[in-house]
């Protein structure tokens, strides 16, 4: 499933976290939610599953891989360069103190790399250490992480989208309601967590956000 183009430009606008609920032991659930995925709409997704063992999360890797996601989608693993790697997924997302992605890319260069940040600060410095796009967080109050770190707001992230030159992605807390304005203040797209969690809502959402976003 990888590329050998590690920018993939242009980026899918709406990104979609797994939490570790969507595992249910064997990756039934997320293979599922997979499939519900609006045919016409591009989608990153990325499996964030820390519960996991190395060898349990390649294994859902490996599953989640040979499913038919929409075109122009992209799949990525949390943290986990190796196992993505050798599931062939796209990429790579790491957290704000994670390795600096351009090492990464010296052993992986055809991964996407993504990284989250919390600053202006970090943001300059991930792009600078060669991520090709970042998540900014929390703008709003968290869906799935209530009082998670201080709010950043829309201010911020039409700071950070300003001074930034790769996509950013607005997440925390974001629902239909609030989508278009991280998308006013410069965003390049939106990432949740919480809405792809709430796997009973998940196609319904899905689609109202697709429609709304550019």
């Amino acid at each position: 499933m990888s590329s050998d183009n590690p920018s993939f430009t242009p980026l899918p606008r709406i990104c979609w976290i797994s939490s570790g609920k969507e595992t249910d032991g064997n990756g039934q659930r997320l293979s599922q939610l997979l499939r519900e995925l609006p045919a016409n709409r591009a989608a990153m997704v990325i499996i964030r599953e820390k519960q996991l063992t190395a060898r349990s999360l390649f294994t859902l890797a490996e599953r989640a891989a040979v499913e038919n996601l929409p075109d122009g989608s992209r799949l990525l693993l949390s943290e986990r360069a190796d196992i993505a790697a050798v599931a062939e997924l796209h990429g790579v997302h790491l957290p704000e103190h994670a390795c600096p992605a351009n090492r990464l890319k010296n052993a992986l260069p055809n991964m996407l790399y993504g990284k989250s940040v919390h600053s202006l600060q970090s943001a300059l410095s991930a792009e600078k250490e060669g991520a090709h796009y970042l998540f900014f967080s929390p703008i709003f109050p968290s869906l799935s992480k209530p009082g998670y770190g201080p709010l950043q707001g829309t201010a911020k992230l039409r700071e950070v989208c300003r001074a930034s030159s790769i996509p950013v992605f607005a997440l925390g807390g974001i629902t239909p309601e609030n989508t278009m304005q991280c998308i006013e203040c410069g965003a390049w797209g939106v990432a949740s967590l919480g809405l792809f969690s709430d796997t009973e809502n998940f196609k319904v959402t899905a689609e109202t956000i697709d429609q709304l976003l550019p």
